[in-house]
C-alpha cells in the first residue's frame, strides 16, 4: 500500500482532483448516482486523513468538504446556464449533506486518533529522554518533599544547598556591559 505524506495544499489538491474524477466516472457509469458519489467520498476522505503529514493534520477537516463541493459540478448537469448550474450545485449540497457530514466526520476521527497517538509518542520520547523518570518523580524521591524513606526534605535540597542559595542571593550581581557599535 502506498504511504505518501501530503502537505495541506497537496491534500486539498489530491482530494479535490480525486472527487472530480470520481464524479465524472459516476456520471458515465452510474448515471450520477448520489449514493455512489457519497460512498466514494467516504473512501477519499479516509485516504486523505491517512496520507496527510503530521504537521498538517488540522487541514484535513477543512479540505474534505471543499473537495466534496469541487466534485459536484459533473453530477448536477451542464444545461440551463449559470443560474441553473449554481442552483443545481446548491441543491445537491443540501440533499447530500449526510454524505458531506459523514465524510468530514470520518476524516476528523482519523485525524484526531493520529494526533492523540502523536502526542502520546512525543510524551513517551520526552520521558525516555529524562531517563525514565515520570513527571512527579525526581532524583528517586517519591512524593515531593520526601525522600524514599518518608523523611521530610526541604524542596529536595539539603542544608548545604540551602546555605549555598542564601549565599548566592546575598552577593551583588555584576551587570553585563552593553556593546555599542
Amino acid at each position: 500500500m502506498p504511504n505518501p505524506r501530503l502537505t495541506g495544499l497537496g491534500c486539498g489538491l489530491f482530494c479535490a482532483a480525486a472527487m472530480f474524477v470520481l464524479a465524472c466516472l459516476d456520471r458515465l457509469l452510474f448515471e450520477s448516482s448520489p449514493t455512489v458519489y457519497g460512498v466514494l467520498f467516504l473512501l477519499v476522505s479516509a485516504l486523505t486523513a491517512v496520507w496527510v503529514r503530521r504537521g498538517d493534520l488540522a487541514s484535513v477537516p477543512v479540505v474534505v468538504p471543499i473537495a466534496f463541493a469541487a466534485g459536484l459540478p459533473p453530477l448536477t448537469g451542464l444545461g440551463g446556464g449559470l443560474g441553473a448550474h449554481l442552483m443545481g450545485l446548491l441543491t445537491a449540497l443540501a440533499v447530500q449533506a449526510g454524505w458531506l457530514y459523514g465524510g468530514t466526520l470520518v476524516a476528523g476521527l482519523i485525524v484526531t486518533v493520529r494526533k492523540v497517538r502523536l502526542m502520546a509518542r512525543k510524551a513517551a520520547e520526552r520521558q525516555a529522554a529524562q531517563g525514565g523518570r515520570g513527571p512527579g518523580v525526581q532524583g528517586g524521591r517519591g512524593r515531593a518533599g520526601q525522600d524514599g524513606r518518608g523523611q521530610g526534605v526541604r524542596g529536595g535540597r539539603g542544608p548545604a544547598m540551602a546555605a549555598h542559595v542564601r549565599q548566592r542571593a546575598a552577593q551583588p550581581r555584576p551587570r553585563p556591559q552593553r556593546r555599542t557599535v
